[in-house]
């Protein structure tokens, strides 16, 4: 057909190629027939897949310690949750390096402090080439990850990083970024937040025209942290297939960070993928309710530590800042990693397996991640429980990273049709 076949709904629109993703998504769903096995069945089936599978973390902020601490990812005591002895040993393919700048940090600066960021990832993958490899495309991460090294790729955090310019897209494509997430913690010009009030109610115009170039450019339009109106508007205005770069489930824990069922839905019916968040506070509804009875008090201690920093000509470190942070959360009710896994199998049952991954947040929640899984190396013990609970080898190497990758190339195939 010359024409492609288009459905329509109030919220979204879609192509006949999503169309199709939709209707498998009912064959997909293999949560009903799933058959849990014994911890040793498992266990060879855990082992049979890390070594098939590619594992794709889609979200790390460890960048803000190798610019700001001088962390070294080759660090063999290492206090960070990402590392190249804890990605050995967790298995790790591939890692996306947050470049995140805080919403608040001065405007005219925020380039700068990106093309930072990015440039300590690019010195970290100069200076251990025995262990790291720079990713742009997902031929480069399986290339590397067949060469025996770890492939990092970046992501923008933040739409407010491009300064209102939307020519800087092009700039950070260049450097190797290849998603950027719309909005974070607050409203910017380019649509609204989940933790700001309504401005926009969705997208502006020049978000739409944002999405539509990084279409264009072939960068992943990543919809954490927006709201429900922002993300049902850049899924309409998308012609590629989106992700969550980190994000997790509403129903099992009632975070605004979180998607709904709906939004579940809507990301499958787009050709997307869901990549599951490790943050406690999105994971579990019993934590996050405890959370809220120390958070003032945590925050103010961080202030006044950050004001007394400021005194001295320095910066909080983030480091300096989680210390203080673990004294607030000792004695919270920290979920098991096999909550991690709860998410994922509603996920599955809701979106289908086609289109859940893994978006840990390792170094953005130090201390706050869930017991079992505290940092990188901690992988194969998900995968082992995900592997009791009766996922197929075929279905857990989508799971880890397969489809990570089947959406990097339909979004470099986007690329090529519109330039």
């Amino acid at each position: 057909m010359s024409r492609i076949l288009r459905i329509k709904c109030s919220k979204c629109a879609y192509t006949g190629a999503a169309l199709l993703s939709l209707l498998l998504t009912a064959a997909n769903v293999s949560g009903a027939t799933r058959q849990e096995r014994t911890p040793a069945e498992a266990a060879k089936v855990a082992d049979r897949v890390l070594q098939r599978a590619i594992i794709i973390d889609t979200h790390a902020d460890t960048p803000q310690m190798m610019l700001d601490e001088g962390y070294d990812l080759a660090d063999p005591s290492s206090p960070f949750m990402v590392s190249i002895p804890k990605a050995r040993a967790g298995h790790l393919g591939a890692e996306f390096m947050s470049i995140w700048v805080d919403v608040d940090w001065p405007k005219d600066d925020l380039i700068h402090r990106a093309l930072d960021l990015i440039d300590v990832v690019d010195e970290q993958a100069a200076r251990h080439p025995d262990s790291l490899a720079l990713a742009a495309t997902a031929d480069d991460v399986v290339r590397i990850h067949r060469a025996g090294k770890i492939a990092l790729l970046m992501g923008v955090e933040g739409g407010h990083i491009i300064e209102d310019d939307p020519r800087m897209l092009d700039i950070y494509y260049r450097l190797g970024v290849r998603y950027m997430t719309l909005t974070h913690t607050k409203n910017n010009e380019i649509g609204d937040s989940s933790g700001d009030q309504p401005h926009w109610k969705g997208l502006s115009d020049f978000g739409r025209q944002v999405v539509e170039r990084m279409n264009r450019l072939g960068m992943m339009v990543d919809i954490s942290h927006v709201s429900d109106d922002t993300f049902y508007a850049a899924v309409a205005a998308s012609k590629a297939p989106v992700i969550a770069s980190h994000s997790s489930c509403r129903a099992l824990c009632n975070a605004p960070r979180n998607m709904t069922d709906d939004m579940l839905r809507a990301v499958a019916k787009n050709g997307g993928v869901v990549d599951i968040n490790f943050y406690d506070g999105f994971l579990d509804q019993n934590f996050a309710d405890a959370y809220k009875e120390v958070e003032s008090a945590m925050n103010a201690e961080v202030k006044a530590a950050q004001e007394a920093r400021a005194k001295e000509g320095k910066r909080l470190t983030y480091y300096e800042e989680s210390k203080i942070d673990e004294k607030y959360y000792a004695g919270l009710p920290i979920p098991s990693y096999t909550r991690v896994a709860d998410h994922i199998d509603h996920a599955v049952e809701i979106a289908g397996v086609d289109h859940v991954g893994l978006g840990s947040d390792f170094d953005g929640i130090s201390g706050l991640a869930p017991r079992g899984l505290e940092d990188c190396s901690k992988f194969p013990d998900l995968v082992r429980e995900l592997a009791r609970r009766g996922y197929s080898e075929d279905d857990l190497v989508k799971i880890l990273g397969g489809n990570v990758l089947r959406v990097m190339r339909q979004v470099e195939q986007v690329s090529k049709s519109l330039q």
